[in-house]
């Protein structure tokens, strides 16, 4: 009978439980207090030009302190890139084709704030899961549940844009605490004006008295981060195992503090009826235009797995930080009752942040899936 099942080891082995991807594949690695963080992307074809001074921006989008409404832990995250690159005769530094190794150094670490968590678990927060799954746990931080692992996302989703120049990435918060954008003010300028990538001048001065209340109370938020990408060509995704909707939503349900995720109308669409959910199409009245004209993008940009060429539309559910300075019931270690709350600097809104985290996944996937469409169909 034993040759029926492979050990153990081989089982861990094929889940790859750091890695993401197909052809395009990343691994993360390192923990919040850890000496530094990175990501290996794997898969990533040669001759792309790139150097640290195009990642940088990405993880400074990212990056905490930058305002009251983030943690004021003070990292740089400066990236370095310790393989797969080449500068040659040009002096262009280029893409090998071999494993890229990034590099974040962690400089600003208070792992005296966690004396309590050593003792009790926060609830809402990873402590409990990962004790009870290995036997131990990184307290300090939360060790890899730390929303700090995302920096190496990031940095990953740099390399991956550059697979994927024809298309663009748009992200933005949509919604904190409850309280949502108007669409019709919507205006994309807007975004990189204001501390919560916000597309709508007055939710971003409203967010700013939700957020704030919630950290002068030692409490959190959530949000609602959307996410869009134009100029996917029609084809990239495949049927059942491989669709592109399938692998974005576990890309951005694998974001530390996700809880949801939408593609298109998302849940709406089940309030809706066949023809108003339907995705109207006609000859397209641009001359040489390949492809129809739609109506309508009810679907997200994807149908039966596979891009359409139109807008590929995700939305992403942040919960509240669970680190709050409120006391909240729970256990110790040892499974007595006591009361926890969690000292330390952290998000009142933690989908803040998520936004260029979001972005990186978006392009992971879609890079993954652009090589995966060219291996097939050429």
């Amino acid at each position: 009978m034993s040759g029926l099942f492979p050990p153990l080891a081989t089982k861990r082995k094929a889940m790859s439980i750091n890695s993401f991807g197909r052809l395009l594949r990343f691994t993360t690695w390192g923990e919040s207090h850890g000496p530094a963080l990175g990501a290996v992307v794997d898969g990533c074809p040669p001759g792309l030009a790139i150097d640290e001074g195009w990642i940088q921006p990405f993880l400074d989008a990212r990056r905490p302190g930058q305002s009251k409404f983030t943690t004021q832990r003070q990292e740089p995250d400066q990236v370095r890139i310790l393989s797969g690159v080449f500068a040659g005769e040009d002096g262009v530094t280029q893409t090998t084709g071999t494993p890229i190794s990034l590099m974040i150094e962690n400089v600003d670490q208070r792992s005296k704030d966690y004396s309590e968590v050593a003792k009790a678990y926060r609830p809402g927060h990873a402590d409990y899961a990962y004790d009870a799954k290995y036997g131990l746990r990184d307290f300090r931080g939360g060790g890899r549940s730390s929303a700090r692992e995302t920096a190496a996302r990031v940095a990953a989703g740099a390399v991956a844009r550059l697979v994927i120049p024809e298309v663009s990435i748009l992200g933005y918060v949509s919604e904190i605490g409850g309280d949502a954008i108007d669409r019709a003010a919507f205006d994309p300028a807007e975004i990189r004006n204001n501390p919560f990538f916000c597309p709508d001048a007055a939710a971003a001065a409203r967010w700013e008295k939700i957020v704030d209340e919630a950290r002068l109370a030692g409490s959190s938020v959530g949000a609602v981060v959307e996410c869009i990408a134009t100029g996917v060509p029609a084809g990239w995704g495949a049927p059942l195992y491989g669709k592109l909707d399938a692998d974005l939503a576990a890309a951005m349900m694998g974001i530390n503090a996700v809880k949801g995720v939408e593609i298109g109308d998302g849940f709406a669409a089940a309030r809706l009826t066949g023809e108003g959910n339907a995705d109207p199409m006609r000859p397209s009245s641009v001359l040489g235009a390949e492809g129809p004209e739609f109506l309508a993008n009810h679907a997200g940009g994807i149908a039966g797995g596979i891009a359409t060429g139109q807008p590929v539309l995700v939305r992403v559910a942040f919960k509240p930080t669970s680190s709050i300075l409120t006391p909240v019931e729970t256990i110790t270690r040892a499974g007595g009752a006591s009361e926890i709350r969690t000292k330390g600097r952290h998000d009142p809104c933690v989908g803040i942040r998520g936004v260029p985290v979001v972005e990186a996944m978006m392009a992971l996937v879609l890079a993954d899936h652009k090589l995966l469409h060219r291996g097939q169909c050429g």
